[in-house]
């Protein structure tokens, strides 16, 4: 059988995008430390079955994206590159997926249009350079979602059933049953839409049954293993937590994670740029299949409504809004460019208004970098004042990627009514070197400011038989960057409360540090037990006397 060239064409293009340079600065606390953390633990404790953190039972999230992690680290060793790697593969195999979905759907050209528009779009390409669990997780979804689809129009085709459920099923346990609700409800919406219409969904109860039934598969085969190894009491135990958390991020902010209900509107707009303002183009009736095309309208909506209802809000949460977007803005190219579209002024407004924020945000963040000690002086917070005052080298050179992108902004919004090719293939290479640009230079520097003075703390502890504990906020990244053993003391391991009790006051068995944000410093330096050691870009450090 002869393999279409495009998918090398992909997957070289994706080794050259999303490999280099993944292990060039530290891990982000808290989610990508959270992963990465849990599959050290497993190496650690030689526990494969079961998410830990700090060695106890992490209900939070299930083991399939931290099984990768595990495995990337056997390979690579414990390290940024490694806790990353997993994602950098996912984004082959996920612009793979978009090309043959595009081809099966609608034609070749649609399929290459929607590969380069999510490549060169800023979250979706930023993503397969983290290591977050989520690019996994939209991964499954949209090929259960995909595979219903294809059931819909050959309902005999029962192996679509099938497939859909098996990945459904993957999903849910690689983030959880948010990957259930989305799809449900975007099937619920054309089933709805069809009776209305009259042309119902053809779905019919037994292949819904099979798709629930193959969906519970994998889930229930992990709490079944997990049942016979620890016990059915830790099978329910962990299910019942993992069920509550779920609701609790649906029901209130979690973490301080608020914001309105157009949060996610916002930053897909600007996140998804340039792929999100062609979704303002009114299309014409000339593209194959339109149907698949609904399909992605009704995905886009449910998603973006959902999570703008949940009070949790987190920039990943819409992710899975990407492939929609992305191949709605691939159809709207192909109308625009194949069939001669006239594109709309709204969308011309949109791209140069988003283009031109953008560039503007690039430019000034070096400018505002080399005087962050005189923006410091207008900031009240003494946290953030802290951050500002970090030692990070800029200089002016950083503006280049900024000033290249403005330019490339004015060139397609200039050539695009009569030069459509040349303002494309120049637009789409310029933004993803410009993205590049942005992560290899501009990512170390903001980490400079955020978290590398504490990092660096906690590395020094690295072969050193002490605690190690943050006080007064929540990190994982003391775990992770101390490469932490499991503890001897049974005391440690009470909850969260008693434990920073302990450490601080109680019978401990060896020396203890701690860190601090500075608003917090006078409260815990007043403490008896604990001494001042020094301060750096807002972070305090002591340690049990």
């Amino acid at each position: 059988m002869k393999i279409d060239k495009y998918y090398l064409y992909i997957i070289a293009g994706s080794v050259l995008l999303f490999f280099p340079f993944l292990g060039a600065v530290h891990l982000f606390d808290w989610d990508e430390i959270n992963f990465a953390e849990c599959a050290r633990e497993m190496l650690v404790s030689k526990d494969y079955l079961r998410a830990q953190i700090d060695f106890a039972p992490f209900w939070e999230k299930p083991p399939v994206f931290i099984w990768e992690q595990v495995l990337s680290m056997k390979l690579f060793g414990v390290n940024e590159f490694a806790a990353r790697l997993p994602n950098a593969l996912m984004g082959a195999l996920t612009l793979c997926m978009l090309y043959n979905m595009g081809k099966r759907i609608y034609n070749d050209t649609i399929a290459r249009y929607w590969v380069v528009l999510y490549a060169a779009s800023w979250l979706p390409h930023f993503y397969f350079k983290t290591g977050i669990i989520d690019p996994t997780f939209n991964f499954f979804i949209f090929i259960a979602y995909y595979q219903l689809y294809r059931l819909s129009q050959a309902p005999q085709a029962i192996m679509h059933a099938l497939w859909a459920g098996i990945a459904m099923g993957i999903a849910v346990l690689t983030k959880g049953p948010v990957a259930i609700l989305v799809v449900s409800v975007a099937i619920a919406v054309h089933w709805v839409a069809g009776l209305l219409s009259r042309k119902p969904l053809f779905i019919v109860p037994k292949q819904m049954l099979i798709v629930i039934g193959s969906a519970l598969i994998p889930f229930l085969l992990w709490c079944v293993v997990a049942a016979i190894c620890y016990g059915m009491a830790y099978s329910r135990w962990f299910v019942s937590e993992f069920i509550a958390y779920q609701l609790r991020l649906l029901t209130t902010e979690d973490s301080d994670h608020g914001g309105p209900i157009y949060y996610h509107a916002i930053v897909l707009l600007i996140g998804c740029f340039p792929a999100s303002v062609l979704l303002f183009q009114r299309l014409n009736k000339g593209i194959n299949k339109p149907l698949f095309h609904r399909w992605l309208w009704v995905f886009f909506i449910v998603v973006l409504v959902i999570f703008s209802i949940v009070k949790t809000k987190i920039v990943h949460y819409s992710s899975l809004c990407y492939f929609p977007i992305t191949g709605i803005a691939a159809a709207a190219l192909y109308e625009i460019n194949i069939h001669k579209q006239v594109i709309s002024n709204k969308v011309k407004n949109l791209f140069l208004g988003v283009g031109l924020l953008l560039s503007i945000l690039l430019i000034l963040l070096p400018i505002i970098g080399q005087n962050a000690t005189l923006l410091a002086s207008y900031i009240s917070d003494p946290f953030v004042k802290g951050n500002l005052q970090a030692t990070v080298k800029w200089n002016y050179l950083y503006c280049l990627p900024g000033v290249a992108y403005l330019s490339i902004i004015v060139f397609f919004h200039a050539y695009h009514r009569t030069k459509w090719h040349i303002a494309l293939t120049v637009y789409t290479v310029a933004q993803i070197l410009v993205i590049q640009a942005v992560m290899l230079f501009m990512v170390p520097q903001i980490e400079a400011y955020s978290q590398r003075a504490v990092i660096e703390y906690y590395k020094s502890f690295i072969g050193k038989d002490v605690y190690v504990k943050p006080l007064g906020f929540k990190s994982y990244a003391y775990l992770f960057y101390t490469l932490k053993q499991p503890s001897t003391h049974k005391k440690y391991y009470q909850s969260e409360y008693d434990r920073e009790q302990w450490l601080i006051t109680g019978d401990i068995d060896k020396p203890a540090y701690f860190v601090c944000k500075q608003p917090d410093s006078a409260f815990y330096a007043a403490v008896p037990t604990l001494t001042v050691l020094y301060s750096k870009n807002g972070f305090v450090f002591l340690k049990r006397k």
